[in-house]
């Protein structure tokens, strides 16, 4: 039971190691080089084969779509503007990665999930893993994060993943799928979010959803 425990544990932890980084860094100037290349040249059919908590159906479609989306390289122009279309602006974004623009009346960034999520890592003496500027419920540092604590402190686990994570990823990556205008991030958000869910079921977490204002 312990071995299966802990092999769930090292899914989670691989789930928010692969995937985190990819909604943090732009695929042109960010540090995840190393990552969209290994994606570029993926065996998807293996890959789908070993992807933990996903069925192969939805792994293989999903892999394949961010496969797809980097047959031209992680500089190609489309990628990147999509990837800035996104997630930095100027203009308006489609689908904003933090919590509380979906959970807070104000759709405002820093909103009342960022401070609840501080709130909380300040109680479990969590500091912050990277980036000191972006607000705590981004999906790409939640995802490192929900990796940190599977393999440091999984007792914390359960509570992080269903009242701060959980509550909100799928509204949001359901949204950032139907926005995406490139195969690479509409498979991405297909992958998180199947990813996710198939953590919530195999953990059996009962998560309570807050209304949703975007």
């Amino acid at each position: 039971m312990q071995n299966d425990s802990q092999a769930v544990l090292e899914g989670i932890a691989f789930v928010g190691e692969t995937l985190g980084p990819l909604f943090l860094n732009d695929p042109k100037t960010g540090d995840a080089g190393a990552a969209f290349q290994a994606l570029a040249g993926l065996d998807v059919e293996a890959a789908a084969a070993e992807w933990p908590f996903v069925d192969d159906a939805e792994a293989l479609r999903d892999l394949g779509l961010m496969k797809e989306g980097l047959a031209k390289g992680a500089e190609d122009d489309d990628l990147v503007w999509e990837y800035r279309r996104l997630f930095i602006g100027p203009a308006p974004k489609p689908a904003p990665p933090w919590g509380s623009v979906y959970t807070d009346r104000e759709c405002v960034v820093f909103g009342q999930t960022t401070l609840a999520l501080r709130a909380w890592m300040r109680e479990q003496g969590i500091e912050r893993l990277v980036d000191d500027k972006t607000p705590e419920d981004h999906l790409g540092l939640m995802l490192v994060l929900m990796a940190w604590i599977a393999r440091n402190r999984p007792e914390a686990l359960d509570d992080y993943l269903s009242l701060h994570l959980l509550t909100w990823s799928s509204h949001f990556l359901e949204q950032l799928a139907q926005a995406a205008e490139h195969p690479f991030y509409e498979g991405l958000a297909r992958l998180a979010q199947a990813s996710l869910e198939g953590i919530q079921a195999d953990l059996a977490l009962d998560v309570t959803y807050p209304r949703f204002y975007r």
